[in-house]
């Protein structure tokens, strides 16, 4: 028997080559091949929000303020972030919780972030201050912004206590450009009231901080560190309930406000808030599942029966976490964060619903 010629071999040889990079182009493309590609997954954002998962090392632990710690989490290649970003921090028992970073947004190897205790809260915070040791490792997600600063011809800052967090990189870069801003700064006391020095540091060239300890002078008055503002002022809170609602009602015609918030509006607490009103279904594309939504029930609740490691944090509308995007079905949205392109194809599982009978989400 003849043996092949070498132009035979050379096409043979060649033909499988080409076939086998075709065929793991075809499985990258749809790991479940032969079955057809599925679009890209946007599971629990959506397609503007991506975000990154990384595991950090806790690399230093400072108590910067009566009851505040200070974090620096270490990593390699860590992107680089905006003032008003935040963190997810995934804790050791697996709860999610939101922490803004107050480092150096050019620092690509830590990101800084500073927590108070709540001693009546979740447990977050307190599992951050007796767990969150150096050299323990924890996973984050994101940066993500939704408080980012905007231009404007002049700023003005309300915040409280732990709220001077996003903003404090806010006012670094102010005052590195030298734009035109104010902060009032309330508290409980001096003592409580983290990076103080700094911030009054910053402000010393114009009188540009009002420091109101509470122990000292009472509350802030809102009202009068809104009063004459120049038209297309940006208007940035940071604090509890009662200090957004008093910045809210006393925002002068024509400024424009910023709001990050502690806690839903409204008072509205506890995963409750997304109960009430018609039972539904939800479908859950991904998986092939279908799921009953009671009356009584969030759906954040229906689909954790099914799908124990979706996120979630706040259970009040306000944080984000809990984010999905929404295939099919006419969402009742109940959160306070999205934006009104968000809610068009987006919906915060843990308190809005759905006015029709079947939702439909990308899980």
């Amino acid at each position: 028997m003849a043996a092949p010629r070498p132009l035979t071999v050379a096409l043979v040889t060649g033909a499988a080559v080409l076939t086998r990079r075709a065929l793991k182009r075809r499985i990258a493309r749809s790991p479940l091949w032969p079955m057809p590609a599925l679009p890209e997954p946007v599971s629990g954002h959506s397609r503007r929000r991506a975000t990154t998962v990384r595991r950090l090392l806790v690399t230093g632990r400072t108590e910067i303020a009566e009851g505040v710690v200070q974090l620096r989490l270490e990593g390699a290649g860590l992107a680089r972030w905006q003032p008003g970003a935040h963190l997810d921090l995934v804790l050791p028992s697996g709860l999610v919780r939101q922490y803004s970073l107050c480092g150096d947004p050019a620092d690509t190897g830590a990101y800084t972030v500073a927590a108070r205790l709540v001693t009546d809260g979740r447990g977050g915070s307190r599992e951050v201050h007796e767990q969150l040791r150096e050299g323990l490792e924890v996973e984050v997600r994101g940066p993500r912004n939704r408080f980012p600063l905007a231009e404007a011809p002049g700023y003005v800052f309300v915040v409280g206590g732990i709220g001077i967090t996003p903003v404090l990189p806010m006012l670094r870069s102010l005052a590195a450009s030298g734009a035109h801003w104010r902060l009032l700064y309330g508290g409980r006391s001096r003592g409580s009231m983290p990076f103080l020095a700094e911030v009054e540091k910053l402000g010393a060239d114009g009188d540009r901080v009002t420091v109101v300890p509470q122990d000292e002078a009472g509350h802030p008055d809102v009202a009068a560190a809104l009063t004459g503002l120049a038209p297309g002022t940006a208007v940035y809170c940071c604090g509890p309930e009662p200090l957004t609602a008093a910045v809210t009602a006393a925002l002068p015609e024509g400024c424009v406000l910023h709001l990050e918030r502690f806690s839903a509006a409204g008072g509205a607490t506890g995963s409750g808030a997304g109960a009430g009103s018609g039972a539904f279904e939800v479908e859950l594309r991904r998986t092939g599942r279908t799921v009953p939504v009671a009356a009584g029930q969030s759906v954040l609740a229906a689909v954790r029966a099914e799908l124990p490691h979706v996120a979630y944090s706040c259970e009040q509308g306000f944080c984000g976490t809990c984010q999905q995007r929404v295939l099919a079905g006419e969402i009742d949205h109940r959160d306070t964060l999205l934006t009104d392109d968000e809610r068009g194809d987006a919906m915060l599982i843990c308190v809005s619903r759905c006015r029709s009978r079947r939702l439909v989400l990308d899980l």
